[in-house]
């Protein structure tokens, strides 16, 4: 048997916002955007170069839902955004306005810096060692 994990769900404010924010900015691509009707879509971006896992942008529509926008995981980082090249990835992330709540650190298993998207999701981009 066989499983991976396909899609992420990140609950966002607007379908059409985080897009343009997971697209633009943070330079990921738009690998979906599917009408479902009634005001939803199904919509994946992932990283470039990326095989598999994708984010499944799923738009807040319960207030239940609208409480945990931009804070899913409790304040923690939440989600980890791995890079074969840290030094360029930040300056271009930086350079596009991706907002670095730290300075680059060296840990025992890489760089890391955290970062916080558009609803204020805690993110880490790192490169491992090795």
């Amino acid at each position: 048997m066989t499983q991976n994990l396909a899609n992420i769900a990140l609950v966002v404010g607007d379908y059409d916002e985080a897009i343009a924010w997971y697209t633009q900015v943070l330079g990921f691509t738009l690998l979906q955007d599917t009408d479902l009707g009634d005001g939803k879509r199904w919509v994946r971006v992932a990283p470039p170069g990326a095989s598999g896992t994708a984010l499944l942008l799923a738009q807040a529509v319960t207030e239940a839902q609208r409480t945990r926008i931009g804070d899913q995981v409790g304040g923690r980082v939440g989600f980890f955004l791995h890079t074969d090249d840290f030094a360029t990835d930040h300056a271009a992330m930086s350079a596009r306005g991706v907002r670095f709540a730290e300075d680059p650190r060296e840990e025992s298993y890489g760089t890391v810096a955290v970062f916080v998207d558009l609803y204020g999701n805690r993110w880490d981009l790192v490169q491992l060692k090795g």
